[in-house]
């Protein structure tokens, strides 16, 4: 039987050696504290992506033919620690090997090891969060690694910008850098904001997206909906500033958490991934 391939793409663009995309599942939830589904996000991501159109009428592409690799899903530890130090691991041989690494979760803690390689591999990193909750916690549940966490070491070790926040413990207010910080609130019926986004952000990019960022009446199958999220095209009018302005060397979507009766969910989440592959390679 033939290895499964991303979006169901022919195997001559999913060859590794040839890809200039690798794509890592990671299916973990093990940290989430309410709605919990997000280790069915990969699979029903990828599912979505088998019957999604892969040409983008946007662009008049097919981004596919740039190659995209599908690696087999990550089994991961069910310790959040040693999960971190895997994903790590394999983001740091894939930039080694100079591809553009993707990865789709899971919950938001399994970005830490992605981001954590990226910062290893390039210099003066920029992390730009699309999330409705801040996740700037120190510590959460006795762990560093929660997904409450998430984005806490970037906070200190890179230059983190926070986009479509409206959700925060009162103990995250003083790890917030209110220069950095685009709460939901403020841009939602602003149409002129994006630019200042990318601003504020290096060169080097690596872009890390819960879905959660999304209002839920376009993106309700997620662990912790919160109201007042951001849109379709407000958001990729951003990510293609972002592509066009700055080099994004990896990116990550988590906290899809499907539903049945929510199956948009999981296509809006496809979607999303292609149209950043497309505005990245196809630019």
């Amino acid at each position: 039987m033939s290895k499964r391939t991303y979006a169901g793409i022919p195997e001559e663009y999913s060859d590794y050696e040839n890809a200039k995309v690798v794509i890592l599942p990671v299916p973990y939830d093990k940290t989430s504290t309410w709605g919990k589904g997000a280790d069915k996000g990969p699979e029903a991501f990828l599912d979505a992506s088998e019957n999604m159109e892969i040409y983008d009428l946007e662009s008049d592409t097919e981004v596919f033919k740039h190659g995209v690799w599908l690696s087999d899903v990550l089994d991961v530890d069910d310790n959040p620690e040693m999960m971190v130090q895997q994903v790590k691991a394999k983001a740091k041989k894939f930039y080694d090997d100079n591809k553009l690494f993707t990865m789709i979760g899971g919950e938001h803690s399994v970005s830490i090891g992605a981001i954590m390689a990226s910062a290893e591999k390039f210099e003066n990193l920029s992390v730009l969060q699309l999330d409705a909750h801040s996740d700037l916690r120190p510590e959460y549940d006795d762990s560093i690694y929660n997904h409450a966490c998430a984005l806490h070491w970037a906070s200190k070790n890179t230059n983190l910008i926070q986009v479509g926040i409206r959700s925060m413990a009162v103990e995250e207010r003083e790890f917030v850098d209110k220069n950095n910080v685009f709460y939901a609130e403020d841009i939602a019926n602003r149409n002129d904001w994006q630019q200042e986004v990318i601003d504020k952000l290096g060169q080097n990019v690596y872009l890390t997206i819960d879905l959660d960022y999304f209002d839920p009446s376009i993106l309700p199958a997620t662990g912790t909906p919160e109201p007042g999220g951001l849109t379709w095209y407000p958001t990729l009018d951003l990510l293609k500033k972002l592509a066009k302005q700055r080099k994004i060397v990896g990116f990550d979507i988590v906290e899809l958490a499907p539903d049945p009766a929510h199956l948009a969910s999981n296509f809006l989440a496809a979607k999303l991934y292609y149209k950043i592959l497309t505005y990245i390679l196809e630019k």
